[in-house]
């Protein structure tokens, strides 16, 4: 073979040696970007396109049902909160919080006579865990730095623990019979705005629609003791929890990914 011929094989191995790596260079570049991008993608929908909140809710209580007032806003007992929101947008955001409280009723401050009469009072504790969504009227966009203000609702699903009360032999006090769990339907509404780039002021009214009705000792839960049952036993208890929340807002600009 001569010096020409080995030359030339040479040539030829490089130019395909060139042009395989340049093809590879091509395919790596190319799925370097489409990882990037997916990997962009998975970040900004699962960490950084949102923002959390976390705070406190500070207010007071009140019962609905066969013991005292029938006024549905009329806090009177203390009620302390925590709570934790995951805004997935600016219209929405998942809501979890914890709430306690004391209720408390009287049928002397009623202003239906057989109340009034009567003269049935309790006390119950009250301990909530709640689950929903919240919902804006108006874009709240916590990206933003300029001031925003929006009402809105907020529902979702709640397991209380109360003690379960009756009243025995003809006691005007309810007394503990039992502690027991149930489930509750929380309905909110309130308004909030954005103090500064951080903290976010609510003010709220949500009440408690329970799937019990022996909170205020109206309905035994022990059936042998029906006949102490009082008041419209088809009706369910409910609660009130009215006040304000102040919120410190944490999380990234949503991240914007280049084609």
């Amino acid at each position: 073979m001569t010096y020409i011929q080995i030359k030339e094989r040479f040539s030829l191995f490089d130019i395909v040696s060139n042009r395989l790596l340049l093809y590879l260079h091509a395919i790596s570049i190319k799925m370097i970007k489409k990882i990037s991008l997916i990997l962009c993608f998975f970040l900004s929908t699962t960490l950084f396109s949102q923002i959390h909140e976390i705070g406190v809710f500070l207010g007071g209580s009140n019962y609905i049902g066969d013991v005292g007032p029938t006024t549905y806003i009329a806090p009177s007992k203390r009620a302390l909160g925590l709570m934790y929101k995951w805004n997935k947008s600016p219209r929405h955001a998942y809501r979890v919080s914890y709430m306690q409280s004391n209720i408390y009723s009287n049928d002397i401050n009623s202003k239906e006579a057989s109340r009034s009469g009567r003269g049935f009072n309790f006390e119950n504790n009250i301990k909530e865990l709640s689950l929903g969504l919240e919902f804006n009227f108006f874009d709240f966009n916590l990206h933003q730095l300029r001031n925003k203000t929006t009402p809105y609702v907020h529902s979702g699903i709640s397991y209380i623990r109360y003690s379960s009360m009756l009243y025995t032999n003809r006691n005007i006090e309810a007394q503990t019979d039992s502690r027991r769990g149930s489930i509750a339907i929380p309905m909110t509404v309130g308004i909030k705005t954005k103090l500064n780039r951080r903290f976010i002021l609510g003010l709220e009214i949500g009440a408690r629609y329970t799937f019990r009705d022996d909170i205020d000792g109206s309905k035994v839960a022990n059936e042998n003791l029906s006949q102490l049952n009082f008041g419209n036993i088809n009706n369910n208890d409910w609660y009130v929890f009215s006040g304000v929340t102040l919120t410190y807002t944490f999380g990234e600009k949503p991240c914007y990914c280049a084609e």
